[in-house]
């Protein structure tokens, strides 16, 4: 029977023969690799995947989709919520240090499921991801340009990160109404060790007025903290690089 895709779930399923090619080219999977793959769908990229993988696991919330992928002999399937999986455990029953995520992300809550996934980093060897273009413009944007933000920010202390692969709405069915790309996040080996709630907190108060000057917003945290440090508050949140960002939660760590 025909899956019919859900709204509700943000379903688009990849259909484009020569743009799978191109993603699994791009994550370069190797045999016996723990890989764990995120709302695989009806298996477009979970088949090419999992033949040159020998075994996969893969974390799929709709029930319909989940029964047929167990169907599959060299599928692990974990039916949750994305937003719900500890993928730490998934590591250790895999019996990895480290796990390989991929997946085509539900557009409707891509940047949550970035957020539970940063929370793991630890566990993770690299990640790739399609996702709607415009967020992953955001994930990878520079200072002082209109993407650069909150995401930028957070997602940029934690990995290198590279916009991979263009690919259009026509290689979905339905096809969604924005362009899609693949982008690929390596951890950083020895990132700067801090308090992600404190950052988390300075960069949210930093963007929640980004026209104003940081004095208006992030002094006023500042001085609530009763900081001493140096901080040049005279310029707006997209104009300070993450560097900058990092080092100012350390001090307030």
């Amino acid at each position: 029977m025909k899956h019919i895709p859900r709204k509700r779930f943000g379903q688009h399923f990849l259909c484009d023969d020569g743009i799978i090619d191109a993603i699994v080219r791009a994550i370069a999977p190797v045999a016996g690799e723990p890989m764990v793959e995120i709302g695989p769908g009806l298996a477009a990229l979970t088949q090419p995947l999992v033949e040159r993988l020998g075994r996969l696991t893969v974390v799929e919330l709709d029930r319909d989709l989940a029964a047929r992928l167990r169907q599959h002999g060299q599928l692990q399937v974990i039916e949750s919520d994305v937003l719900k999986a500890d993928f730490a455990q998934i590591a250790q029953a895999l019996g990895a240090p480290k796990i390989r995520v991929v997946g085509n992300l539900p557009y409707n809550i891509s940047t949550p499921i970035l957020f539970h996934l940063l929370g793991y980093v630890d566990w993770i060897q690299d990640q790739h991801f399609m996702l709607q273009k415009e967020v992953i413009d955001r994930m990878v944007a520079a200072p002082a340009t209109g993407d650069y933000g909150r995401l930028s920010v957070m997602l940029q202390w934690r990995y290198a990160m590279e916009n991979v692969l263009f690919v259009p709405p026509e290689s979905f069915d339905p096809p969604p109404r924005v362009d899609s790309a693949v982008v690929r996040m390596v951890p950083h080996a020895q990132p700067a060790p801090l308090s992600q709630a404190v950052l988390e907190e300075l960069v949210q108060t930093a963007f929640s007025q980004r026209r104003k000057l940081l004095r208006h917003t992030l002094g006023r945290w500042l001085e609530a903290r009763q900081f001493t440090g140096q901080f040049d508050t005279q310029r707006r949140a997209e104009e300070v690089p993450v560097a900058e960002y990092v080092a100012l939660a350390q001090q307030c760590s």
